[in-house]
């Protein structure tokens, strides 16, 4: 009986040719929008070109440099801090935290966590971060993620900056697009009054999909920006089929999405593959599990994922710490859960979102959620630039508290790879 209830879940050709129907229909106007938005860029291989040129870093470094940007020195400054060796090696790191014994232990490396941050608001904050790294004997984050409104970022120079940063200390980082549901595009919301609003999606409504992909290759082509998060079912899509296209783009899904459950990872997971190209790429390139999700979810998950072929493409990006304020019930640290992942559950990171509990508690400014949507000019004028720069640095700490929980249990790490060598 059970045989025969699995078999009536095949999805059959004739509905797979109606979807093929749907997109090849050259008078569907769902998918000659699409078209047309990317047309406005050029081929994908046009699209592509203009994305490796701008993003390489002689040319991010070209930039700075014709802008009279301060932040030339201090990446010419993490340059020779890197190429001098300062930064302390993987093999001294785990000799530091369990002494002569490292040599000796296999280390589950097939099973590395990446070490995560978000959000990294600022680009002096990252020097500040490879100062103290190198002063303390810590490590840098292998992923960077970052909530910043684009265009003031842009005007100061961090945009590029950063870009160049990653290039230099080996991580990868992910950019938030300004064509998101706290940017008025939904007309009916505003701040708490109406939050319960935001329950059925946080809002890309109506034109504001194709929008948010407009400004994709838009910051693709001009800067070199491949990893943006997405948060609506809508840009997911969107995302996925501009790969398909031929566009290189890459993206992962937001917390606010909501894949707390494996069910709705199999729906996301499923789109990755059923959307992927002929070589089985795809996309997305990870998403963020929803607080509440347990090991147990991810670990069915992990099933999924492996059946579909999408464990070395798709990571599992689970937050261990998140700020302080506005988004969880405190205290809210899983690092001891991710421990127990670690040696079974491959290409997971280790997301933190704020410095533990107990630390962050007794700050002035414990870390906000609500910070990542402050203008800079106002932070500044209120004094708090340098509260957040702490908030920063306490996530950074936990962080490597995170890794030397895993270094203890002989569990691996990826660090920022041409800074720990």
């Amino acid at each position: 009986m059970a045989t025969d209830l699995r078999e009536r879940l095949r999805i059959s050709e004739r509905q797979l040719e109606a979807v093929n129907a749907l997109l090849l229909d050259a008078d569907s106007r769902v998918v000659n929008d699409l078209l047309a938005v990317v047309a406005r860029y050029g081929t994908p291989e046009e699209i592509n070109r203009k994305a490796a040129t701008a993003g390489q870093l002689e040319n991010l470094l070209g930039r700075l440099k014709a802008g009279g940007s301060p932040y030339v020195k201090d990446l010419e400054w993490l340059v020779g801090q890197r190429d001098a060796d300062a930064f302390i090696s993987v093999a001294d790191y785990r000799r530091h935290v369990v002494g002569p014994k490292a040599d000796a232990m296999r280390f589950a490396d097939d099973f590395a966590v990446t070490l995560e941050i978000s959000s990294l608001s600022y680009f002096p904050f990252l020097i500040r971060q490879a100062e103290q790294s190198i002063d303390q004997g810590q490590l840098m984050p292998g992923r960077y993620i970052r909530v910043r409104n684009m265009k003031e970022q842009r005007e100061d120079h961090d945009i590029l900056a950063v870009a160049a940063a990653m290039q230099i200390v080996g991580a990868s980082h992910v950019e938030t697009l300004d064509t998101k549901g706290t940017d008025g595009s939904n007309i009916h919301l505003g701040g708490p009054a109406t939050i319960t609003g935001y329950f059925g999606g946080i809002g890309q409504p109506n034109e504001h999909a194709l929008q948010w992909l407009d400004e994709y290759l838009y910051y693709y082509t001009e800067y070199g920006i491949r990893q943006v998060l997405n948060i609506n079912p809508g840009t997911v899509l969107l995302g996925y089929l501009l790969h398909k296209l031929g566009v290189d783009n890459e993206f992962k899904i937001s917390v606010f999405m909501g894949n707390d459950n494996p069910y709705a990872a199999l729906w996301t997971l499923i789109g990755a593959r059923l959307f992927g190209r002929a070589d089985g790429s795809t996309s997305l390139i990870g998403f963020n599990w929803g607080n509440s999700a347990n090991n147990e979810t991810i670990e069915i998950t992990a099933e999924v994922r492996r059946s579909l072929d999408l464990e070395d493409l798709v990571r599992f990006e689970h937050h261990i710490t998140e700020t302080y304020k506005s988004i969880v019930i405190q205290p809210y640290n899983r690092r001891d859960e991710l421990v127990q992942l670690a040696d079974h559950v491959k290409n997971i990171s280790a997301k933190h979102e704020g410095g533990d509990p107990e630390i962050d508690a007794k700050r002035e400014h414990p870390s906000d959620i609500l910070d990542y949507f402050r203008a800079k000019q106002e932070i500044i004028e209120a004094g708090d630039l340098k509260a957040l720069e702490r908030n920063y640095l306490d996530k950074h700490d936990a962080l490597n508290r995170t890794a030397r929980a895993l270094t203890e249990k002989g569990l691996s790490f990826v660090a920022a790879y041409n800074l720990h060598r």
